[in-house]
């Protein structure tokens, strides 16, 4: 820990800040507020309330108002502050407010519930302290239904994912190992598929889908992705580098060639399937448009579907869509933070040894 203070630390000045440590420091605090700025102001507000929500100008940290129980009254009352210049004999005092119509309001005393004052309610002052709006996470698992939704991800992108190395991975093997006619012409193949957008395969895929009987399906999501050209020229790239007389050594001791996949191209392989096993649990979490169109029945909804139930077409439940949308980012997150380091030690390491 002390070195990691020490380096966080480190000046070029002796004994004060040279120039280009104002610079450097400068232009690193610059971008850590550019990357987690929204974040935070992201995860503070799925803990705000519709109100505090609709509030114009926003504040930062999550506000609400003050409540106070009182004998008679079922329901806890909103606690204000007279203001000094109020004409009512109540300036100055703190008051709970009973009900509040056309511009005039009910209010008690703290010490005397049962008699009760009307005054104007520009008079009223709001009491507010910060406070965490911890219902709108656990109002998710009553409204909806989450797990379902949680599962039905998990299961997409951990099955896809396995899917896709398996299919990529022995795409790659055959086309960086195997000396065959026309293995330049599937490769410039698999390349060109690269420029095509997605929408304009999404008619003739659905078509494909429908026919098959996996409309509706969670394996209607996964099975199109089995086989993407990044990840087969991304591990081409990398086996490429693993010498020929490895695998002709494997083959005179009369090796498999499924042994040799398994044994010898996989295990040497690891970094780049990392980075391509990284990057397809993100592309699966995260895909929208595709389970928008093969899933119609809310059981199968993945969280990304979930989240655009929320949002309506005359208002939008701001509290409910951001708490959901702090937990479908943790899981990525956290894939990411513990595997990050994998994604640029395996793309450098495609470029050739």
């Amino acid at each position: 820990m002390a070195k990691v203070i020490s380096f966080l630390t480190a000046t070029r000045g002796k004994g004060r800040l040279h120039w280009t440590d104002w610079v450097s420091y400068t232009y690193l605090a610059v971008g850590i507020f550019l990357m987690f700025g929204p974040v935070i102001w992201l995860v503070l507000s799925s803990f705000k309330t519709q109100n505090e929500l609709d509030r114009f100008p926003p504040r930062f940290l999550p506000y609400a108002q003050e409540t106070v129980e009182l004998d008679g009254f079922d329901d806890p009352l909103i606690v204000f502050t007279v203001s000094e210049a109020s004409e009512s004999e109540l300036a100055g005092e703190t008051v709970a407010q009973t009900r509040r119509a056309a511009g005039r309001a009910e209010v008690v005393r703290l010490d005397d519930p049962d008699t009760r004052v009307r005054l104007p309610a520009v008079d009223l002052q709001a009491i507010e302290s910060v406070s965490f709006a911890t219902e709108n996470y656990t109002q998710l698992f009553e409204r909806f239904n989450f797990l379902r939704f949680l599962w039905n991800s998990t299961f997409i992108t951990v099955t896809a994912t396995l899917l896709m190395l398996l299919v990529n991975s022995m795409a790659a093997f055959a086309l960086s190992k195997y000396e065959f006619r026309g293995r330049t012409t599937v490769l410039l193949l698999v390349i060109g598929t690269l420029m095509i957008p997605q929408t304009v395969v999404l008619v003739p895929l659905f078509l494909i889908v429908t026919e098959l009987g996996m409309f509706n399906s969670l394996w209607g999501v996964i099975i199109p992705g089995a086989a993407t050209p990044t990840g087969v020229f991304l591990l081409r790239q990398y086996m490429i580098t693993i010498p020929d007389e490895i695998l002709d050594a494997a083959r005179m001791d009369k090796a498999s060639e499924w042994k040799i996949f398994w044994r010898i191209i996989v295990p040497l392989s690891a970094p780049a399937i990392a980075v391509l096993a990284i990057l397809a649990i993100m592309w699966r979490w995260n895909d929208f448009l595709w389970p928008l169109i093969v899933l119609t029945r809310t059981e199968n909804f993945t969280l990304q579907l979930a989240l655009n139930s929320f949002q309506g077409e005359l208002q939008t439940d701001w509290a409910s869509l951001l708490a959901m949308t702090v937990l479908t980012l943790l899981p990525i997150a956290a894939v990411f933070m513990f595997l990050q380091k994998y994604i640029a030690t395996g793309i450098a390491s495609t470029g050739g040894k």
